[in-house]
């Protein structure tokens, strides 16, 4: 069985569900789990854990993400994207200005409210299923974070841009708002991601190259190790007689670190081994406890 990560691209027409069953059909493995939904007709990256990667799906849904985008202003749809049906059309009678200084005023924390068509659960149900039968309900606005907005190139109603934004952000949504900023309305018309956290479209994989690489006995080179997702965390060793209390995921205290690592930054997560080096998981320190707690255990 693979244990770690690999950098799908994901091509236009699968879900990210799609990617996963035809990753067991490729890898002759179940234990596989994707790391954030990609709509159908998104393309690039999707991150995928393998075997005890599979630990690191909810902490890599938590990554920073970045996209392109193409927005098209005077049109919006039930899907807030070129894929739903048309509710209305206007003429785009803004500016150049006028839309790039709309753009800027998204930036930093904003309220949220997210699509009908998303898979957000609401009283057990997802959101796009209730849309489906017709249904439209109130959604709670969220809090999320665009960090930067790049515009790569504007021929009006068409905008292109790149934004980075924290986790939780539809940028269909995204495309809404600013539409209904302007009055004309908006609409996501192509989405490509091209980074998740560490993970960059450059490095990624289509499913046919995966495939091609199996055959060759060559994937291995491509898999990230569970430890590489975690190397900006300070690494720490226990001492030989504290090796059975983290491997058997117990909190620990300083004075179990070997001596020469014991000055650790307290509010930062610890990439904890053994005494042998074999890696353990991920500690936080809880501060009234005194001790390291397991976060994640990878052993």
């Amino acid at each position: 069985m693979i244990d770690g990560i690999i950098n799908v691209y994901k091509e236009k027409g699968f879900t990210s569900h799609d990617v996963v069953a035809k990753l067991r059909g490729i890898l002759k493995q179940k234990k596989i789990g994707h790391t954030g939904t990609l709509d159908p007709d998104a393309v690039g990256v999707l991150p995928v854990c393998l075997g005890k990667g599979t630990k690191l799906c909810d902490m890599l849904t938590d990554h920073n993400k970045t996209y392109e985008v193409v927005m098209r202003l005077g049109v919006t749809t039930d899907t807030e994207d070129m894929t739903g049906t048309v509710l209305t059309q206007k003429e785009v009678l803004c500016s150049e200005t006028d839309v790039e200084q709309v753009i800027f005023q998204f930036l930093g924390e904003i309220e949220q409210i997210p699509p009908m068509y998303s898979a957000l659960k609401v009283d057990g149900k997802k959101l796009y299923e209730l849309a489906r039968e017709g249904k439209v309900i109130e959604r709670k606005a969220r809090t999320v974070t665009i960090h930067s907005i790049k515009i790569l190139e504007m021929n009006l109603p068409l905008v292109k841009m790149e934004v980075a934004c924290s986790k939780g952000t539809y940028i269909r949504s995204l495309c809404r708002d600013i539409g209904e900023q302007l009055s004309c309305g908006g609409c996501m018309d192509e989405l490509k991601r091209t980074k998740v956290g560490q993970f960059e479209i450059e490095q990624s994989l289509t499913l046919s190259q995966i495939e091609t690489l199996v055959k060759e006995d060559q994937l291995e080179k491509y898999i990230i190790g569970i430890e590489e997702v975690f190397e900006t965390y300070q690494a720490v060793h226990t001492k030989k007689k504290s090796d059975k209390l983290v491997q058997n995921g117990n909190p620990f205290e300083k004075k179990d670190i070997c001596e020469e690592e014991q000055q650790v930054i307290e509010e930062s997560p610890l990439r904890v081994y053994d005494s042998n080096g074999t890696f353990i998981g991920i500690f936080q320190y809880k501060k009234e406890k005194n001790r390291f707690y397991p976060q994640k255990m990878f052993l």
